[in-house]
């Protein structure tokens, strides 16, 4: 068997995990460079019979499943991507499985984002490379508002954040219920309410059609102009066209940004031309740690299917490829 690690941009995936308990048996290639053209990644990847994909940084739509015949088993770390055709691959008959991930880096990165916008620490950091010296006037995050748009596991874990913080937190999403917002330390709001009271809104949201574009020209509108916002969950939920209005009009404060609707972000996005928008190269999961346990669990997952033994399975195909 052939084995695909791919999107392995820092060139660490063959180092952390134990590859070599499946010498004789798989050879495993890494592709340390993104393959954004679909007949290209068709071409290159059609000796392979697995992949593991790198969350969503590659997509597997139907159109691309079908070209690649030799394909049986796809695993993706995370245990959901909205980037494979589910349906599609249990079809086609292949295996899709998935692999734990560390469920706490992405709120970090939260709380490292707000830090920094609070306090100007990127545009301070660049001024001292470029010889200048105090250039922007930062504030306390104490006492200001929180917003969390939405309040899962990563949502509850940033309310915490706020409250030692000394923020005060509000939430909302489109099933939260008071209870579960008091549970976690928040305070229940309306939606319209947290765009308008947020000094910080924090986006933690699964992409869905229900949460495409869930934050456009409205909401943006809503916002004070003293406000920021943070995105570190998924691109498409923001309407990137009415937050770049937003920011280059100052009618909010700023923004930062790890998820963009295309990754890597072109080089032409007019999003980088402004100065008030912190922008990172989606770094919420990308840490030592996660990737040990993800490409370990991923090769566990190539384990378990040479013997017919799928772990951690995201679908059931009535009939596997052979």
């Amino acid at each position: 068997m052939k084995l695909a690690l791919l999107d392995d941009y820092h060139r660490v995936a063959t180092q952390l995990a134990d590859w070599g308990r499946l010498a004789g048996r798989v050879e495993v290639s890494s592709f340390d460079a993104p393959i954004q053209d679909s007949d290209e990644l068709v071409r290159r990847l059609a000796p392979f019979e697995a992949i593991l994909a790198m969350r969503e940084r590659t997509a597997f739509p139907r159109a691309v499943l079908e070209r690649l015949p030799n394909l049986r088993l796809l695993i993706t770390t995370g245990m959901w991507n909205a980037s494979i055709d589910m349906g599609a691959a249990t079809e086609l008959g292949i295996q899709v499985c998935g692999t734990r991930d560390v469920g706490h880096l992405t709120a970090e990165l939260t709380l490292g984002l707000m830090l920094s916008l609070a306090r100007q620490t990127s545009h301070e950091e660049r001024a001292m490379r470029e010889g200048r010296w105090h250039v922007r006037l930062g504030h306390s995050l104490r006492g200001r508002t929180l917003g969390i748009l939405g309040l899962g596991n990563l949502g509850r874990q940033v309310a915490g954040f706020g409250r030692a913080l000394g923020m005060e937190t509000i939430a909302w999403s489109q099933n939260l219920t008071a209870a579960a917002a008091a549970e976690a330390g928040c305070r229940l709001v309306e939606r319209a309410e947290l765009f308008r009271a947020s000094d910080y809104l924090t986006i933690h949201v699964r992409l869905s059609d229900r949460t495409r574009g869930l934050v456009g020209t409205t909401e943006l509108g809503l916002m004070k102009p003293t406000a920021y916002l943070i995105n570190t969950s998924r691109g498409p939920i923001v309407d990137e066209a009415a937050l770049y209005q937003a920011l280059r009009e100052r009618r909010i404060a700023g923004a930062a940004l790890d998820v963009y609707s295309r990754e890597p972000l072109p080089m032409d996005d007019p999003i980088r031309t402004l100065d008030n928008v912190i922008l990172l190269p989606h770094l919420g999961y990308v840490a030592e740690e996660n990737y040990r346990l993800m490409y370990g669990d991923g090769l566990e997952a190539v384990e378990g299917f040479l013997v017919g033994k799928p772990v951690r399975a995201l679908n059931e195909p009535t009939e596997r490829r052979r």
